[in-house]
């Protein structure tokens, strides 16, 4: 069979083009969090911006490895434009995340079953690093929504990001003791299946 002709062609083109408007809109709510003071934040949230860019550039390869250049992809397929808060735009984050690790594991059985076992293991790892994605932001979206993003269950190792001042607490300074550093430029605890790392 022709590979154009497939469904993982398709859902290929589709993936590309979801990762990569996941990767714009984590950047603008990075955005979001710097503007408000978030430093570390910004700086998690740009990192899986971009995850989303670089799972993106796998898309693409694969159809060009696959296929070579084409003019254009028809695809019917529906995109999130979300707006609000910074904690909205992490749950909608998290939200968006979810539905990846749900439609991944059906465009790598679509693969296996035309034949692509390598564009199933594609998407198989892919739905694995989503669903850490998905993990993170829910946690972030909570934690900005109950003002407890600098709140430890137990002691916990802070760190300034700016001149790496450590303390040991349940709770983050609002201003560095040493170099005067907002609140939003300590080190973030993220959550990793259940577990701070």
């Amino acid at each position: 069979m022709q590979f154009e002709k497939t469904q993982t062609y398709r859902n290929l083109a589709r993936s590309f083009a979801g990762e990569s408007q996941a990767g714009m809109r984590y950047q603008l709510v990075a955005k979001q969090a710097m503007q408000e003071g978030y430093k570390t934040l910004a700086d998690e949230i740009r990192t899986i911006a971009k995850n989303e860019t670089y799972h993106a550039k796998r898309f693409f390869e694969t159809i060009q490895e696959k296929a070579g250049s084409t003019e254009n992809i028809d695809i019917e397929a529906g995109y999130p434009f979300h707006a609000g808060s910074l904690a909205d735009g992490l749950a909608f984050a998290a939200a968006d995340e979810k539905a990846e690790t749900e439609i991944y594991p059906e465009f790598a059985e679509t693969a296996k079953k035309e034949g692509f076992e390598d564009i199933a293991a594609l998407f198989r790892l892919t739905e694995k690093v989503e669903e850490s994605h998905h993990i993170i932001f829910d946690y972030l979206a909570n934690a900005v929504k109950t003002d407890t993003l600098y709140v430890a269950e137990s002691p916990a190792v802070w760190i300034c990001s700016n001149c790496g001042h450590m303390y040991v607490g349940e709770k983050a300074w609002k201003k560095c003791p040493l170099c005067q550093s907002e609140q939003g430029y300590v080190d973030l605890h993220l959550p990793f299946e259940g577990v701070r790392i």
